[in-house]
């Protein structure tokens, strides 16, 4: 039995990584600390220095949105959990790394608050956790090491009473200040990519220490280094190192100690005062953050006592602990809040000392559609959701609902509000260019900071998925929930807002009808190869009739003139009239040029509308073989009955659907087209 216990034991043992482990848990002396230091000076770096360099470090990629460079980190998008991944906000994360990195170079951010402010459920605490998370990981890399120290003192009776600094502080603050840029100069710590440049003086039960060694070992400073075991920080925030949060809660039960740290009564007896700061526990969350970050949950809840500390801990990178000097600290502050608290900000004036340090962020809603689609994802895919199908355009209608709440009504007249979320999105809409775009975002107020929380949409599929009894999720399940709900909705402030997004859901419905119509006529006409032939004849009908030229018939070689009636077969599916198809034409060719001077190929269905014009053409030439009206009657003969499992199993396996909701889809778009509304 014994045996077979070491043999269970050892097969988990071999799991663990020594070699890993010891590099973790490294010490050594004070020397061997120099020595690394000059080899990789970057050990050194402080806080801000740290976290931009973390950030950095996971790479970062570059696009163009509306002729506008951005910058996308992956650090945030790239989450090695994914469930704290952040999508579509690169703009507010650019922001809140160039103030990063504007603090790690010490050009004045390093002394103020992070805020970052925006509605409930857009992603605030996610960043900030993301960060503490991150900062965790890269602590533990040969790149992200850092290092603190402990005192080992030779005590009377032979043994070694070992004291750990209570504050993780950097060990070069151990050299005194007046000699460390003699020191750092003399010794060649640092070079041309990264500078050694050490602030600040040693916490108080440190420094109490060496000044009562430096007295025995009467001022011999190297024999003080000598009781100095350097070894390295693994900052983690469930161990209460480097990482840290604080909660406003009720103020009777709060004061400046949880922040600070507070006397230990237990060991005045051992150290006889309550002054020794042996006797301190420098245990409050700006002492336990200090070469880390701390987070301030809602932080302008924050009772005016805490203010202070606060303040000083901004500005001044100290902090005041009860019957001690100030104490400096190496940190970044950041903080999240609501709407509803910044304004409140606004308007007390007794908080002008913090709004004046303070760097706000603007952490918006996400109104890029695709973006928000990704938050729903990672929670319901195929691999969480076990036993229900997801339905395709699911996840996308309520994404899409949730995005039209927050966007502004546009104030171009011949643009909805629709086709704003498909020029943000992204999409190609005849007219309208990325300029357009640029004029549409930069016309709003406040896009983005109202409307509808993610959370909402999450819990709203969550009550669909629990009374699914089908098997299948559908969009208008969804929808009906989102619906249902905003009766109840507790963040709703007026009738007029309630009727607008009830509005809104009629919006996505609407077009949901479309993209389904759309679905089945591709299943019907679904010859890909035919689709590309009738577009590679309608180009180059197009190109010939535009250039005044011939047409060369592809299999009888002969020119010919080119075919009016092919291409106004084409483009009346779409609504060009005669009067518009030489601008329509010419619109389709500057197209294909604008793809070709950026080295992108030209595919049929590169450009939306004339996709959907392809398929329309093709979809009424093959229309007659199979009648779609005879699903919703009671009979259907088995000639027709083949074609429409035909039909089926292309939406099976081309577009995503199960056997419910293809079925589902094609009685519905039947009972359009039974109503005599067949045109897309």
């Amino acid at each position: 039995m014994a045996e077979e216990q070491t043999s269970l034991i050892g097969s988990i043992a071999r799991l663990q990584d020594r070699s890993a482990y010891e590099a973790l848990w490294w010490e050594g002396t004070f020397e061997d600390y120099l020595q690394i230091i000059r080899r990789r000076p970057e050990v050194t770096r402080n806080a801000f220095q740290r976290i931009y360099d973390m950030i950095v470090s996971r790479g970062t990629e570059e696009y163009i949105d509306s002729k506008k460079k951005i910058m996308r980190y992956r650090f945030f998008s790239d989450d090695v959990a994914a469930k704290d991944a952040v999508y579509g906000l690169d703009i507010p994360l650019q922001r809140l790394v160039h103030v990063l990195k504007a603090a790690s170079q010490a050009y004045g951010p390093e002394k103020r608050v992070i805020l970052l402010h925006g509605p409930v459920g857009s992603s605030k605490s996610t960043i900030v956790r993301l960060l503490k998370k991150g900062l965790e990981a890269y602590s533990l890399t040969e790149e992200g090491a850092l290092y603190t120290f402990e005192w080992r003192i030779p005590k009377e009776d032979g043994t070694v009473e070992t004291f750990p600094c209570p504050m993780h502080e950097e060990p070069l603050r151990l050299i005194p200040q007046e000699w460390r840029e003699q020191v750092i100069k003399d010794l060649g710590l640092g070079n041309d990519r990264c500078a050694v440049y050490v602030e600040g003086d040693l916490c108080p039960a440190c420094r109490h220490i060496f000044k009562e060694q430096m007295t025995k070992g009467r001022g011999d400073w190297a024999k003080v280094a000598e009781l100095v075991r350097v070894r390295r920080l693994l900052l983690a925030e469930k161990d209460r190192v480097g990482i840290g949060t604080f909660q406003p809660k009720d103020e009777k039960n709060q004061d400046s100690t949880e922040l600070t740290g507070d006397i230990n009564y237990r060991k005045i007896a051992e150290y006889g005062s309550d002054s020794d700061p042996r006797a301190f526990n420098f245990d409050g969350e700006f002492n336990i953050s200090n070469r880390g970050v701390i987070e301030f949950i809602e932080i302008l809840k924050l009772d005016v006592a805490f203010l202070y500390d606060l303040l000083g801990a901004t500005q001044e990178h100290v902090i005041k602990p009860k019957k001690f000097a100030q104490t400096d600290i190496d940190e970044v502050i950041i903080g999240h809040t609501n709407e509803a608290e910044y304004r409140k900000l606004l308007n007390n004036e007794f908080m002008e000392a913090l709004r004046d340090r303070t760097i706000k962020i603007d952490v918006p809603y996400i109104t890029k559609l695709g973006e928000e689609v990704k938050i729903y994802k990672k929670d319901f895919n195929q691999e969480r959701i076990r036993g229900t199908h997801i339905a395709p355009h699911t996840l996308q209608m309520a994404a899409m609902w949730a995005v039209l709440t927050r966007l502004e009504d546009p104030k171009k007249a011949n643009l909805n509000v629709l086709q704003k979320l498909k020029l943000y999105d992204g999409k190609v809409l005849p007219g309208y260019t990325q300029d357009t775009v640029k004029e549409l975002r930069k016309e709003t107020a406040r896009e983005g900071m109202d409307g509808i929380s993610p959370r909402y949409v999450q819990d709203k599929i969550s009550n669909a998925l629990v009374a699914d009894a089908e098997g299948c999720l559908n969009p208008f399940m969804v929808l009906n929930e989102l619906e249902k709900g905003l009766r109840h909705h507790s963040l709703i402030t007026s009738e007029d807002q309630r009727k607008r997004y009830g509005e809104l859901i009629g919006v996505v419905k609407r077009e949901y009808e479309e993209i389904v119509k759309n679905e089945v006529q591709r299943a019907i006409s679904a010859d890909v190869d035919a689709i590309k032939k009738l577009c590679m004849n309608y180009i180059d009908n197009v190109k010939a009739y535009l250039l005044k030229e011939r047409v060369r018939d592809r299999y009888t070689g002969q020119d010919m003139e080119p075919d009016e009636r092919l291409m106004r077969a084409i483009e009346e599916k779409i609504d060009i009239p005669e009067s518009r198809k030489d601008d329509f034409r010419r619109e389709i060719m500057n197209f294909i040029g604008a793809l070709a001077v950026d080295g992108k190929e030209f595919e049929y269905d590169t450009n939306d509308r004339l996709r959907r014009a392809l398929e329309l053409k093709l979809f009424e030439d093959q229309k007659d073989s199979i009648k779609l009206t005879s699903l919703v009657s009671s009979v259907i003969d088995r000639e027709t009955q083949d074609k429409i499992e035909v039909v089926k199993a292309r939406m099976k396996n081309d577009l995503g659907y199960c056997e419910i909701c293809a079925t589902d889809v094609l009685t519905f778009v039947a009972s359009i087209f039974a109503r005599g509304d067949a045109k897309g």
